[in-house]
């Protein structure tokens, strides 16, 4: 097991910066998750750390240990890849036991320490198969257990999920999720997938074009995110934004003008932190879950138009247009009946909005 420190790691591209300054703690047995869209620097985070990037700036520390220079193989960790790049004419035992042999360690030792990863995946019924005899699901066990048989000290997974169905995906991440109790290792996982950094994680790490935008736990970055970005991306389905203007303003509550003439009265305690002025341009925030259907019409609803009802079984996610083109979605009982065009009356419970100044951060 191991800690990880970042200190303003950067890495460029021909010239193009892609890392701008990581820094972060990783403590010792912390299940750590990347997530971010494609393309904000992630998984080239990921292979810095593992060895397979050059660092261009700043340190990474292992147990104390500066690594930047220290070759992939000696830095104690184990990589899981998106593919799951198993030698096809190797049965399962010989690939997990594949590293160890080229390390020269004795035969009855090897053979422990795949039965034990083994037990562990619960794959020892596959140990005599070959790749080409084994579903998604299995290879990518198989994978990850080549990766545990060396008992590093951190494992770093690259999108290993994105290549199996959805069933398959919200299985693994559960065997993933025991797998960290069973094993108490570092390890550090990166995906786009919002839900899985949502169920796997103990903290999140937000990015975006190159930058970390928020760490913290699961429940913090959904409840109070730090900008617009962060309230984005988390959440399926995602936030719905609107825009607003200061209407009026004093110690005790912020009126916000919406589209159509709406008015939403917003306690001023939870801003009170932050100047603000008549006519000032805010987002506001509603997460699908929070919006609730009213019978008719008040000066604080708001009023809507059913586009598209999406009855998923257990709920139901009904499409809304506003004034202006603005769209929302509001997750509903799947009971719920709403003719498509029919009008809808939208109340915003003051205590579920998010607030977010001109330049998207957060008022909290």
């Amino acid at each position: 097991m191991a800690s990880l420190s970042l200190q303003d790691i950067r890495k460029s591209y021909t010239g193009t910066p892609v890392l701008h300054g990581i820094s972060l703690d990783i403590a010792d047995g912390e299940f750590v998750v990347f997530v971010g869209p494609s393309g904000c620097g992630k998984s080239t985070l990921l292979r810095c750390i593992a060895g397979l990037e050059d660092i261009d700036g700043g340190a990474l520390l292992i147990n104390g240990q500066r690594m930047n220079d220290t070759p992939a193989a000696q830095r104690g960790l184990a990589m899981v890849f998106q593919s799951y790049a198993l030698y096809p004419h190797m049965t399962v035992a010989e690939n997990m036991s594949f590293s160890l042999k080229l390390a020269g360690l004795p035969k009855a030792q090897i053979a422990a320490q795949v039965q034990q990863a083994a037990e562990v995946l619960q794959i020892t019924h596959l140990l005599a198969r070959k790749p080409a005899a084994l579903s998604g699901g299995q290879r990518q066990r198989v994978a990850i257990g080549r990766a545990i048989v060396r008992k590093p000290g951190v494992f770093l997974f690259d999108e290993p999920l994105s290549n199996l169905d959805a069933s398959l995906r919200g299985q693994m991440r559960l065997e993933l999720t025991r797998l960290h109790h069973e094993l108490k290792t570092t390890m550090l996982y990166v995906t786009h997938d919002q839900a899985e950094a949502m169920t796997l994680a103990n903290r999140i790490v937000v990015f975006n074009s190159g930058r970390i935008e928020q760490v913290g736990v699961p429940m913090d970055l959904y409840r109070r995110p730090v900008n617009r970005f962060v309230a984005g991306f988390l959440g399926s389905p995602r936030i719905n934004f609107l825009d607003g203007q200061v209407a009026a303003v004093d110690a005790q509550q912020l009126t916000l003008a919406l589209a159509q003439g709406v008015q939403l009265r917003l306690p001023r305690a939870r801003w009170a932190d932050r100047h603000l002025a008549l006519g000032d341009t805010l987002g506001l925030g509603i997460r699908p879950e929070n919006l609730l259907l009213v019978n008719d019409g008040t000066p604080s609803s708001l009023p809507a138009q059913v586009e598209l009802v999406e009855q998923l079984g257990d709920i139901s996610h009904v499409h809304l247009r506003c004034a202006a083109g603005t769209t929302m979605t509001l997750r509903a009982s799947p009971d719920t009946r709403l003719a498509l065009g029919a009008p809808v009356w939208l109340h915003l419970p003051p205590e579920h909005c998010l607030l977010f100044d001109a330049q998207g951060q957060a008022l909290h």
